[in-house]
């Protein structure tokens, strides 16, 4: 099947296109939803029906969550309501919607998108390169040789005393009126820190802010490389129909 529908869910928005697996272009304009607060399986799985009901869609889903899964099973809830902690997020999802779901974590959605075809794709099968989404929160996904280490969430690493998403995050960013200088400091604080344990040849920075980042990039100082994402923000909802491939 060249098309599929991913659909990636926020801490702050819902949102989903149908995507062509083989180039990685979205099928028509995203459709987007806020997340519904409080965010409970019940009401987001409402709100992913909303979007298949939107496109339509009759086949296979993929999904991306701001959590840890495992077999589709939610192990963690940073951005997204606590009471997801146990649920198997692939069957509600998949009765919800009617269509085979395949659940994935935000992050590795969004890096499997870039190492296929965005600003990983030349180091596919060589080096360590990290995926960085700064959003709601900072979603953390790690390549090794061209090998996912899934769920690996180093967003809630501790970093001068605190989570490290409750220091430089996007959203740290517009609560506390950083400028996007000041902001960049705290990302590269962040950068050396996951420097200094992971030695990475390569950081790709995606999430919310990829679109600014002119405002910022230059201010990014480490060993490894540091570009922004190819795929921009879509990248999740493209990772997510990639990844549900194999559901076909």
């Amino acid at each position: 099947m060249k098309t599929i529908l991913g659909i990636d869910i926020g801490g702050s928005g819902i949102k989903g296109a149908p995507v062509n697996t083989k180039t990685g272009v979205l099928k028509g304009e995203r459709y987007r939803i806020p997340t519904p607060q409080p965010s409970t399986p019940n009401a987001v799985g409402d709100a992913v029906a909303r979007i298949v009901k939107h496109f339509r869609w009759k086949g296979p889903v993929g999904i991306t969550f701001p959590a840890v899964i495992k077999d589709g099973v939610v192990y963690s809830a940073a951005n997204i309501d606590k009471s997801w902690i146990g649920v198997n997020g692939s069957e509600l999802l998949e009765k919800k919607t009617g269509c085979p779901v395949l659940l994935l974590n935000d992050a590795d959605a969004a890096a499997i998108a870039e190492m296929e075809l965005g600003a990983g794709r030349n180091r596919r099968n060589r080096g360590v390169v990290f995926l960085l989404t700064f959003g709601t929160g900072i979603g953390s996904a790690i390549f090794v040789d061209g090998v996912l280490v899934p769920n690996t969430e180093l967003g809630h690493m501790e970093m001068n005393g605190m989570e490290a998403e409750h220091y430089a995050s996007d959203i740290v960013r517009k609560r506390e009126k950083l400028d996007w200088n000041e902001w960049a400091v705290r990302v590269n604080e962040y950068l050396l820190l996951l420097e200094a344990l992971f030695s990475p040849d390569l950081f790709i920075i995606g999430g919310g802010v990829s679109k600014k980042h002119p405002r910022y990039m230059h201010q990014l100082h480490t060993q490894a490389k540091v570009v922004p994402a190819e795929l921009l923000n879509d990248a999740g909802i493209v990772g997510a129909a990639l990844a549900a491939t194999s559901l076909v």
